[in-house]
């Protein structure tokens, strides 16, 4: 079990989350005021601040624990053991085939129950 202390936050590190955000909705603002240039100069210049942004997130606590949380996630993948092409084709004609089964199942009660309530209902001839 992990157990971290939450670490309190710094005046800088609020100061460049507030910045960031302020960053983002003014790119966001400045794609659609400027609608007149070409939409490809539009979205580079939406990227270039993006990627500014998120360097800039990368240098606050919260940004750097998302980074380390990152490269763990990374090294966990690389744990898995993948399933072979044959295991995966075999699990996914069972369960095509599960759904089909249970699929017709349903419709044969669906019916019988139409039929059933039909039959006392006095609609059926």
């Amino acid at each position: 079990m992990n157990t971290q202390v939450e670490a309190s936050t710094s005046v800088s590190d609020v100061v460049k989350q507030v910045f960031s955000v302020i960053f983002v909705v003014a790119a966001v603002a400045a794609f659609y005021y400027f609608s007149e240039i070409s939409l490809l100069y539009r979205v580079l210049g939406l990227v270039v601040v993006i990627l500014a942004v998120v360097g800039l997130m990368l240098t606050t606590g919260l940004g750097q624990n998302l980074w380390g949380f990152v490269l763990e996630a990374k090294q966990e993948v690389r744990k898995v053991i993948w399933p072979t092409r044959e295991e995966t084709v075999r699990t996914t004609l069972l369960v095509f085939a599960m759904v089909f089964i249970v699929g017709l199942i349903l419709w044969l009660l669906d019916m019988f129950l139409f039929w059933g309530v039909r039959f006392l209902t006095g609609q059926g001839g």
